[in-house]
């Protein structure tokens, strides 16, 4: 059937209608829940600050829900798309992705927040389409490796592979050059996860990991990193050497979280938040509120919500029907394990500062909307597996 053909549901009503039913509520209450302990540790990491808040205490409490709530809006539009019109849509949210990701690289289109001009400042909101060019990836490669799948012929399919990271290779350089390396980390863990579940040869996958390493060299070489980027790098290696400039970030969410304990100095209550010692923790660093305020129970309730998304997600990529969703729900997966580990990681110091926000518990409109975008992606995935 083309994939232009007029779409008509021939299900009965009450089928349709079970298809909430049939929906992965597990996946969907983790994801609930991480919004919900977000938008606490939102709250408590700005309430006091005036600066942010303008005086309104509940600003960012308030704006996390709405960003939620459009993004909820997002997630239930993506699963019940038909998937014949994603596979139509793809190439338009691709090519949307890599014009936005072009548009914030002109001066006095792009704003430059923290060294990286990675965003488009619109008069109500700001826009930061590497976000969005994380699922344009991961559906341009499942697309083009999906449609010619079932070749056997060795030769034409080292072809569609090759194809496949010219598409994610395009992002990935607009990206290098604002720069934004924590998200060229997450691309090329999204590429790797999606090559490695495609069937090819295990010497690809050598080869990308060999390629990055090479590129990484000579952006380092050829200083397409910022100078700050590669303090972050040393501060990582020994934050004691610059304990109040590169590695400062580090050292007070170390001792954020050290002072939670077990349970916690308790919400509105950790003393290194509330009295803004740690920078950026309503977004990149607001693990560390969990770590203080709600201890090591609060902190490992939510890398066990964590781990229960990449447990369904991983569920819905093995029960696909069709190697178009599998690849799509794994490299989602990649995604949201990569981005978790690297977050989280940082602020333990067990991983360099790059700036990535926490899935679903960050404040910041971008990456919600692009995180619950993925998630419909996967429940439409699994409503497909589970019809008949």
């Amino acid at each position: 059937m083309s994939l232009l053909t007029p779409l008509r549901s021939s299900r009965p009503l009450m089928d349709r209608r079970s298809a909430l039913w049939q929906a992965d509520w597990v996946l969907v209450i983790g994801v609930l829940a991480l919004s919900a302990i977000g938008s606490l540790l939102i709250w408590s990491a700005t309430y006091q600050r005036g600066s942010l808040t303008g005086g309104n205490q509940r600003e960012f409490l308030v704006r996390h829900a709405l960003n939620f709530a459009i993004g909820l809006v997002l997630a239930i539009g993506a699963a019940v798309m038909d998937h014949r019109r994603l596979r139509i849509l793809a190439p338009v949210l691709y090519a949307g992705s890599v014009v936005g990701l072009i548009l914030v690289l002109v001066p006095g289109v792009g704003a430059v927040i923290n060294g990286s001009r990675s965003w488009i400042q619109l008069p109500w909101m700001s826009v930061q389409p590497s976000e969005f060019a994380k699922l344009a990836v991961i559906v341009g490669m499942a697309l083009l490796i999906a449609e010619k799948g079932e070749t056997n012929h060795r030769e034409a399919r080292t072809i569609d592979i090759t194809q496949a990271i010219g598409v994610a290779a395009i992002p990935v350089m607009l990206v290098m050059l604002q720069p934004d390396l924590g998200t060229v980390m997450v691309l090329g863990s999204i590429v790797f996860g999606i090559i490695a579940v495609s069937g090819v040869p295990k010497r690809w996958l050598l080869g990308i990991v060999t390629a990055a390493t090479v590129i990484g060299t000579l952006a380092i070489q050829f200083n397409v990193l910022k100078k700050y980027q590669l303090a972050r790098f040393t501060a990582f290696a020994d934050p004691s050497q610059d304990p109040q400039g590169t590695g400062y970030n580090v050292h007070q969410a170390r001792i954020a979280i050290g002072n939670g304990g077990i349970f916690g100095q308790g919400l509105f209550h950790g003393s290194q938040t509330q009295n803004a010692f740690v920078p950026e923790q309503h977004t990149d660093f607001v693990f560390t509120v969990a770590g203080e305020e709600l201890g090591l129970i609060g902190a490992g309730a939510i890398i066990v919500l964590f781990a229960v998304i990449l447990w369904r997600g991983l569920r819905i990529a093995v029960n696909a029907r069709d190697a178009f969703g599998r690849l799509i729900a794994t490299g989602i997966v990649c995604w949201f394990a990569f981005q978790a580990f690297e977050n989280i990681g940082m602020t333990l110091g067990i991983m360099p500062v790059t700036g990535l926000p926490l899935p679903f518990v960050s404040y910041g409109g971008s990456s919600m909307f692009a995180g619950l975008l993925a998630v419909g992606l996967l429940q439409n995935i699994h409503l497909r597996s589970h019809q008949v």
